[in-house]
């Protein structure tokens, strides 16, 4: 089994930064592709950042040059860095991965319970 923890949300006032963070944990073979979606109230989840399995990285349009995400291979594990931030990034944001446990299995796909990011004055 594999667990995906989400950390570093928070109340942020608009203008300000958070850093997220994701470890991945349990029987990890090797994981194919990792990052972050997030879901605002009586919204869709929609994409935030994202490492593709040949390691290139994925943002949604409206958060270039805002969001960085990066990652510690070494530690499986995942940042999103936010700086900038405004009222509408208020959600709840979701750490994504697609993990094999044994070389014989296939890509199994595992979600974070999620954290909160709140931004207001």
């Amino acid at each position: 089994q594999v667990q995906l923890v989400e950390s570093g949300g928070g109340l942020v006032q608009p203008g300000g930064s958070l850093r997220l963070s994701c470890a991945a944990s349990g029987t990890i073979f090797s994981i194919n592709d990792m990052g972050w979606y997030r879901q605002a109230p009586e919204k869709q989840r929609e994409l935030v950042a994202y490492f593709s399995s040949v390691g290139s990285i994925n943002y949604a349009d409206s958060l270039k040059g805002r969001f960085t995400i990066s990652r510690d291979n070494a530690k499986n594990t995942v940042y999103l860095q936010m700086n900038s931030l405004k009222p509408e990034d208020t959600a709840v944001y979701y750490c994504n991965a697609h993990v094999k446990s044994y070389f014989w299995l296939g890509y199994n796909e595992y979600w974070g319970q999620g954290t909160q990011v709140t931004v207001s004055s």
